[in-house]
């Protein structure tokens, strides 16, 4: 598997391979999800305005910038379907759908490879990768499988590198606030100064809405916003993802809470997992990145939890895995798990 989440095909009783709210999903969306089926014979706002309304609102962007998508991957690939570049530039390891999106082009792609001894953080060497010949950048801010944050004065110099180069920047903020850091290190805030920096986001992972569908890009440059927009299909969202974008919007006090319980969560399973002997890598997201010579993916599988294998992410290898943050008393199983794992293989290897 390429993602996170295929309960489908296995028996789980408890995922961590998705990384999703461990809050789950705020009451208020639940209400109008189901309020929503009242009008499923009509078709949906074809430009979702009331949405977009409420997403200016609550993210401090003029609505002038803002475009809706059936989840970030389809704003990807309509921003790669817009710009045809001729040469992608990805730091890996990093999130799958940026690879997928540019795979029907015929367009170069150069893979930057993050330092394990670094921690796998994105760092100057990037610079030599911003060519004149460079179209675009994929990067994640946090890094997705790590979770890990771009250093602020760094990515500014990624930037201004890339303004003066005429490289088109796709930051992709959707773990951004799970960090309670926000506010400092996006930049939707920057989109006149930087038009060539498109910011992507999705109600997905901080609202638990997975199955929805629903993402959002904010773009400062008008021209260009209007052309990524004649890339996506009509009627992209449904009623039921105006409805749900629209009550989360207002879910200020829900999303404090997920950031303190995430933070405290993300703490418990980083000691205890460090005091099993597996190293854990620093993380401002709702998951960790772990490294173990444990064969953990089957062995926790037979135990009914799954979690990420992520040998198949470029720039790793067999060995490491990620693991969401999820509610205590998951946190507590999992870690239990684990610890039984340990035991049985030191018993077995002293036989």
């Amino acid at each position: 598997m390429l993602h996170g989440g295929d309960i489908y095909r296995n028996k789980v009783n408890i995922d961590f391979s998705v990384n999703i709210n461990p809050l789950g999903m705020p009451d208020a969306v639940r209400k109008a999800l189901l309020g929503a089926v009242e009008n499923c014979e009509q078709y949906p706002d074809i430009r979702g305005e009331r949405l977009t309304e409420s997403l200016a609102e609550r993210m401090g962007v003029h609505k002038e910038h803002i475009l809706l998508g059936n989840g970030a991957s389809e704003l990807f690939l309509a921003i790669v379907h817009t710009v045809n570049p001729g040469r992608i530039v990805i730091p890996v390891p990093s999130f799958y759908g940026y690879e997928r999106a540019v795979m029907s082009f015929d367009g170069e792609v150069l893979f930057y490879e993050m330092k394990e001894e670094k921690g796998y953080t994105l760092d100057e060497g990037i610079m030599e990768y911003l060519t004149e010949e460079t179209d675009l950048l994929f990067l994640a801010n946090p890094n997705n499988p790590v979770g890990n944050l771009i250093d602020s004065v760094l990515l500014a110099q990624i930037a201004e590198e890339c303004k003066k180069k005429h490289i088109l920047i796709v930051l992709d903020e959707c773990f951004l606030g799970f960090s309670g850091k926000e506010e400092q290190h996006t930049y939707k805030n920057k989109l006149t100064t930087y038009p060539n920096v498109i910011v992507v986001s999705a109600f997905t992972k901080i609202y638990a809405i997975p199955g929805v569908r629903l993402g959002y890009l904010f773009c400062g440059d008008k021209e260009l916003r209007e052309r990524i927009e004649k890339h996506l299909p009509e009627w992209n969202l449904s009623v039921f993802a105006q409805a749900a974008g629209i009550a989360a919007c207002l879910e200020k006090d829900y999303v404090e809470e997920s950031i303190q319980v995430v933070e405290a969560e993300r703490k418990y399973l980083k000691e205890q997992l460090e005091q099993l002997g597996i190293k854990v890598y620093p993380s401002e997201a709702d998951y960790l990145l772990i490294k173990t010579d444990l064969q953990l993916y089957d062995e926790l599988l037979k135990k009914e939890i799954l979690i990420r294998d992520c040998s198949n992410f470029r720039g790793l290898k067999r060995g490491y895995y990620r693991i969401a943050v999820k509610k205590h008393w998951e946190n507590v199983v999992l870690i239990e798990a684990i610890r039984e794992i340990l035991e049985r293989t030191s018993i077995f290897q002293r036989l």
